[in-house]
């Protein structure tokens, strides 16, 4: 019999909601409790498919969290395992080297957690006699700067090994850096899988050996759009590997653009945006479709629906709602009107609108005003956040733009909605 384990990582157990868009308490509730119905949704795949062991590649939790009901939750998911004969290997990754669930919690005795620099464990003798072995390293700090690779012993010889390491690799955007290494020094090491955790999105960096970054089984926000999911890994007595790809997650974000050019009426957006709805919900396997819809193009609607975006995203709302299982995130009005080829033929607004695009929003001074504010505010928020929003220089150039470009479009809907009834 072949040896056969899922992989997976990052899980990220009860992490905090990360969207303030989430207004909806129903999907609130649903967001929040996604990574538990990840983690119950993953054993229910270990004991259908009767696997050997279950290896988690670290970020089972969020950080320095205390709470018992995690605790219990966990404890309840291993006693499954554990009940089905099922193994679990467990490193901490940075996550984890903040919280205290794992060391306060009795884990059974089929789950075993690595530590430093600890032994290989034996997982399985397969039927040819040739052992397997499981290798891995464990952050001791939420911060590891240098490579964990001394760390980790020589491969057992003449035996199938397999390494988990929590691991940056060279960098990836939108991670830290976390014990880094390349994929060569991996490769050189001699184990026959890598079993690695850390950057969220899935990746196969080598098949000679299998270097497999699993991404995480469940996205917590519109950055973490996609379908997520697990590695199940097969080993054959002659140690050939076969891996493929599960999918987990119970909810998956994505983005939906609906391109409403030449719209005349409101109820032709709704119409554009209602079969663009279906379409991308009839696609997607997932118990759940969270979505951030972006209008596009260029329409005479444009202004009234940035005048009247709270009934915008009411309507559209209804709409998804009676998709089962699709949920509207946010509505972003990227749409504008169409440009007048007449300068003289511009109406007041339209006027108005053109100066501020050409000689308001370019002025230096008013750059400099607006990145002036954007800093202020940034300085109210936590340093995640900040950091979060605005990783580097050009993110807040691009921010303090964006927030330029749609104030002004907002106040300009409102002036055209009056100019319409005669206000202005």
């Amino acid at each position: 019999m072949p040896f056969r384990f899922v992989h997976t990582a990052d899980l990220h157990l009860d992490s905090p909601l990360r969207s303030l868009a989430l207004r909806n308490a129903e999907l609130a509730d649903l967001v929040r409790g996604a990574t538990r119905g990840a983690l119950t949704s993953i054993v229910d795949l270990c004991i259908a498919e009767s696997v050997d062991a279950l290896l988690i590649a670290g970020d089972l939790y969020d950080g320095s969290q205390t709470s018992m009901n995690t605790a219990l939750f966990l404890a309840g998911e291993l006693r499954r395992l554990d009940e089905a004969g099922i193994r679990m290997f467990l490193i901490r990754g940075n996550h984890d080297a903040q919280s205290q669930v794992t060391r306060e919690l009795t884990l059974p005795p089929s789950v075993h957690v690595f530590q430093g620099r600890n032994k290989p464990m034996l997982a399985k003798t397969l039927a040819s006699g040739r052992t397997v072995h499981i290798h891995g390293v464990s952050f001791a700090n939420p911060h590891a700067p240098e490579s964990l690779l001394p760390s980790f012993h020589p491969p057992v010889a003449d035996a199938i090994n397999i390494g988990m390491l929590h691991t940056s690799l060279s960098g990836s955007p939108g991670h830290d850096r976390y014990a880094p290494c390349s994929v060569a020094e991996l490769q050189r090491h001699g184990f026959d899988y890598w079993a690695l955790g850390h950057v969220h999105q899935r990746q196969v960096y080598s098949e000679q050996p299998f270097i497999v970054m699993p991404g995480m089984p469940q996205g917590r926000d519109i950055n973490e759009a996609g379908a997520k999911g697990v590695t199940v890994v097969t080993i054959d007595d002659d140690g050939r590997v076969e891996i493929e790809e599960r999918p987990i997650g119970v909810a998956v974000f994505e983005r939906l653009s609906v391109d409403i050019t030449g719209a005349m009426e409101w109820r032709d957006v709704l119409d554009l945006a209602a079969r663009a709805l279906t379409r991308i919900r009839h696609e997607c396997a997932a118990q759940n479709l969270i979505l951030r819809l972006s209008l596009t193009g260029t329409s005479a609607l444009a202004w009234r629906l940035r005048r009247d975006a709270d009934l915008l995203q009411t309507e559209l709302t209804n709409i998804s709602a009676g998709l089962s299982g699709c949920w509207l995130e946010k509505v972003d009005l990227l749409c504008r009107e169409p440009r007048a080829q007449d300068r003289q033929s511009r109406e007041p607004v339209e006027e108005l609108s053109s100066l501020v695009e050409t000689e308001v929003l370019p002025a230096f001074g008013f750059r400099a005003e607006i990145r002036a504010v954007a800093e202020e505010l940034l300085q109210q928020l936590p340093p995640e956040l900040r950091q979060m929003l605005v990783p580097d220089e050009d993110a807040l150039e691009e921010l303090a733009t964006n927030a330029s470009l749609m104030g002004s479009a907002d106040v300009l809907a409102h002036l055209h909605g009056a100019a319409a009834k005669g206000g202005v």
